[in-house]
């Protein structure tokens, strides 16, 4: 099959999930293109024409990180590509850790991938369900109470004030358009520097109250979920436990200088994925990542979920060539059965 990946800038690219993806894929002889979230064109009356690289047939690397970085040099040049000729296309680029500079890319690659939809190419996650869950932190709240933590969404400060009463003193502040574990505090019955926080993440928009839970101080586990299932291989469940980087950061973000360990799936974690497969299944998201702490789902990444690299270093299976098998039995109903499957039933498709 023929499989573009869609990255925010080649250049700035960092060794993680999509390279994993790349590789496999690669690996199982596959033709692997990668390209820029800038790098659609569109010309009336003619399908979207993408700037992209090609994976060489004969790539000689000798480890992940020579993988990538060998992609980023001149040595293997643009070429403009038919997006027709794709059998799929997936979106790996994180429009919420795009910068100031770079507003025009923050909806600029759903909006292409929809078109490209549009043209029959199988795109992941399905690029119609991926424009309605752009803030992915209101698309959270509408999963079940029951598995989330008492939460607000507002920009008033006196609401804010009355949530971090009625939860203990002791909320957690995050802007609604995040990631990374960027601009979140820890609002506690000091209030320390509580006006300037206001002040700062409204400055960036609305804001998303958590109420606070101790066992964040255990660290997040990750839960990696495909096809509305835990990711797994050989009976292994593709899921880790980010711990923070030492008891004065509340924060597990590997960005941040947390870290990576084993964890054991719980019967917890299970529910929790039971309760929101359903909703992931309906609206087309193949590959989902979950954060979890003790019984509560505190955030969902359906844009660009990672893991998998952290996960090889752990000595956990290659969890990558699952998911470019279950892509390839995709690509394989979709010749066989036509246009009778829509590109959200074919994405959860198992």
């Amino acid at each position: 099959m023929k499989i573009c990946y869609v990255v925010s800038n080649i250049k700035s690219e960092r060794c993680g999930t999509t390279l994993v993806l790349m590789k496999k894929a690669h690996e199982r002889g596959h033709t692997v293109y990668v390209m820029n979230v800038g790098g659609f064109n569109f010309m009336q009356g003619s399908p979207i024409c993408i700037c992209c690289k090609m994976v060489p047939e004969n790539f000689d690397y000798e480890s992940e990180e020579d993988f990538l970085a060998k992609m980023k040099t001149d040595a293997i040049p643009w070429k403009m590509l038919d997006s027709a000729e794709l059998d799929v296309m997936f979106l790996r680029n994180n429009p919420t850790e795009e910068t100031i500079d770079r507003h025009w890319a923050e909806r600029s690659g759903l909006a292409f991938a929809r078109l490209v939809q549009q043209q029959g190419v199988l795109v992941l996650n399905d690029a119609n369900s991926m424009s309605h869950s752009f803030i992915d932190k209101l698309y959270f709240e509408e999963l079940p109470e029951l598995i989330k933590p008492d939460s607000l969404i507002t920009r008033d400060k006196t609401a804010i004030i009355d949530f971090w009463e009625k939860s203990g003193k002791k909320i957690v502040l995050k802007p609604l358009e995040g990631s990374g574990g960027k601009n979140i505090y820890l609002i506690d019955e000091h209030r320390s520097n509580f006006n300037q926080i206001i002040k700062t993440l409204t400055e960036k928009g609305y804001i998303i109250a958590q109420k606070f839970l101790p066992e964040v101080s255990e660290g997040d586990v990750r839960v990696l979920v495909m096809n509305g299932k835990i990711l797994e291989k050989d009976g292994v469940p593709a899921i880790m436990r980010r711990v923070n980087k030492d008891e004065s950061e509340f924060r597990s973000n590997v960005s941040l200088g947390g870290k990576t360990v084993k964890a054991e799936l719980t019967p917890s974690m299970e529910r929790i994925v039971a309760l929101t497969a359903p909703k992931l299944i309906r609206d087309g998201f193949f590959f989902v990542g979950l954060d979890i702490v003790k019984d509560k789902l505190i955030e969902i990444n359906v844009m660009s979920p990672g893991g998998l690299y952290y996960g090889g270093k752990l000595g956990l299976p290659e969890f990558g060539d699952t998911v470019i098998e279950a892509i390839e039995r995709k690509v394989e109903y979709k010749a066989l059965h036509k246009d009778n499957f829509s590109n959200k039933m074919l994405a959860t498709m198992d």
